[in-house]
């Protein structure tokens, strides 16, 4: 009888004792876990601490008894693996309650030990007032705090998808919340000018961001906290500190596996360690990004689950290879939705990939139907092939649906005329008759067959304004009313035809319309008289949020006007 040690057990270690159970009926199988569950959804703890998860028990997918009589596992809990010897093949365990020590010996191991929060200023560790998210437990403090401090407002360290998720509950639990990010942007997965929606979304509701900024000191005041940020000092009753999170390795590392430079534990396409007796899942893994190949490190549970699955098939001689991790991803903020899978540009550009990338602004459905609002899709595609590499939503109902269909695009290998070939669900409460999805694959094929030409919103600043080339906005003049961009003329798209003999043929023409629909109709009428058009990706729309953005060193907290962003003005304003 094979006896199999798993350490760590939520997600990748929970689920891999419930499959290796499936696939052998005979194995002795012990779990080995520092904490008193296992089976804990980890991932609802911010909804917990908000109260849209009000049952505390809803956290625990699996109560411990019940695991143990479903899975017929040696369950041990609150017991702490603290070195491994791969000669003799046993693990030194700590009883955390009696503190005893024993070897166990295994003839497979399974690593997931996870990953753990990047921790405060050593200052506030043990403060009643600064606290990690990363357990049920460190969830029981928080909703403690709240109340029996009533604290009115909270400081969240990091803009990663946990601190966005700890923020909007703690706004649902009635505090005022701000968010310190040392980046210029909130959800690294998010190219830049897609995560400024969200920081305009997030001003709108509220949140204080100051982003571009570390936390370089925390003083606890009779009052409360005093954070001293790189360029302000803010005050907050809680501070919740999601910075980040490290893969827990050291205990692989230790016993001498293979570890990259970060810290993820080295596996092959089965999960095997440099140890043939000893297997690594979770977020303590180095994956391969699916999309570029490169090693990276993707803590998400999806793909824990998924390896897991993987490893305890080869345990058990089910040949099964993971084939990496393309990284989707979405959070739910305050009614926004935001999604990614894939690569985004930065890693593109980064890596030297020949690509390209496009924007659509679709209803999320019919727009006749009552609700409809639009989303910010953005695709990265392999120049010259259109195949989808990567894709970003910003938006709110329907967002979901279309990042998992464009999931499966990156998953399968599909190119952008695949998109406009595909037969998607239909009804005015759902969706359009052209899905937002098929609407992308337009767009890059538009691109990829020369119907169009575009420039970026980062090259409105070097277009000519010296009479070399001409400039069209072809909004409707409500919709130039909002702000406009400087040295462009507002010739209205309907308009375009009874105007276009004063339009000099010599000369290259730039337009730009609200979202990119009328600025490509444009295009085509100009093109097919003989102009040189191209049209803004993203449209004014885009442009705006970018440059309707933080100034440096002052918190975002609310929209600014058009007058103050550089390169716009209003009507009346030139």
């Amino acid at each position: 009888m094979r006896k199999i040690v798993v350490i760590g057990g939520v997600a990748g270690g929970a689920t891999a004792v419930a499959r290796l159970r499936r696939l052998d009926e005979h194995a002795r199988i012990i779990l080995i876990e520092r904490g008193e569950n296992v089976s804990v959804a980890n991932c609802g703890l911010p909804y917990y601490i908000g109260g849209e998860i009000n049952e505390r028990e809803k956290l625990f997918v699996r109560t411990p008894e019940a695991f143990q009589r479903r899975f017929a596992a040696e369950l041990r809990l609150k017991h702490e693996a603290l070195s491994i010897d791969r000669a003799a093949k046993t693990v030194s365990i700590q009883n955390l309650v009696t503190g005893e020590i024993i070897n166990e010996s295994y003839d497979v191991l399974i690593l997931s030990p996870g990953a753990k929060p990047i921790s405060p200023p050593a200052a506030c560790v043990g403060s009643d007032r600064v606290f990690t998210l990363r357990g049920v437990d460190d969830a029981d403090r928080i909703k403690a705090a709240i109340s029996t401090l009533h604290p009115e407002n909270a400081v969240v360290v990091g803009g990663g998808f946990v601190g966005l998720e700890t923020a909007e509950n703690l706004i649902r639990a009635g505090l005022s919340v701000s968010i310190v990010e040392m980046a210029d942007q909130v959800l690294a997965p998010l190219d830049y000018e897609m995560a400024c929606d969200v920081h305009q979304h997030l001003a709108k509701h509220g949140v204080r961001l100051f982003l571009g900024q570390s936390v370089r000191d925390i003083e606890v005041t009779r009052s409360g906290l005093e954070l001293r940020l790189d360029e302000n000092i803010i005050h907050a009753d809680l501070v919740i500190w999601a910075a980040g999170v490290r893969p827990e390795s050291a205990l692989a590392a230790e016993a001498g596996l293979e570890v990259n430079a970060r810290g993820g534990i080295i596996v092959d396409e089965r999960m095997r360690t440099s140890d043939p007796s000893i297997y690594a899942v979770g977020d303590a893994v180095a994956v391969n990004d699916y999309v570029t190949g490169l090693s990276t490190l993707i803590p998400l549970a999806g793909p824990a689950n998924k390896q897991a699955r993987i490893a305890a098939d080869n345990i058990c001689g089910i040949e099964s290879e993971y084939a990496g991790t393309q990284g989707s991803a979405i959070v739910q903020l305050c009614s926004m939705t935001c999604a990614v899978t894939g690569i985004n540009e930065k890693t593109a550009r980064r890596i030297g990939l020949d690509y390209d990338k496009a924007y659509s602004w679709t209803p999320g459905h019919a727009g006749y139907y009552p609700g409809s609002k639009s989303m910010q899709i953005k695709a990265i595609f392999e120049k010259g092939t259109g195949r989808i590499l990567g894709a970003q939503i910003v938006g709110y109902d329907g967002v979901d649906k279309r990042c998992d269909v464009l999931a499966t695009a990156v998953r399968a290998g599909m190119y952008a005329h695949d998109l406009t070939r595909l037969e998607l669900c239909y009804a005015p409460p759902y969706s359009s008759a052209k899905d937002p999805v098929n609407m992308i694959g337009w767009v890059i094929e538009n691109l990829l067959t020369g119907k169009v030409q575009q420039y970026h919103i980062d090259d409105v600043s070097t277009i000519p304004r010296d009479g070399s080339a001409t400039l069209l906005d072809v909004r409707t003049p409500q919709e130039v009313r909002l702000g406009r961009i400087k040295g462009f003329i507002n010739v209205p798209l309907e308009t375009l035809r009874d105007c276009i003999g004063t339009i000099p043929k010599d000369k290259p023409v730039y337009v730009h319309c609200h979202s990119g629909v009328k600025s490509y109709i444009a295009c085509r009428i100009l093109t097919q008289h003989g102009f040189r058009a191209s049209h803004m990706a993203g449209g004014y729309r885009l442009y705006h949020s970018v440059y309707n953005n933080q100034k440096k060193g002052q918190p975002l907290t609310e929209t600014l006007h058009a007058e103050n962003v550089p390169g716009i003005v209003e009507i009346g304003k030139r």
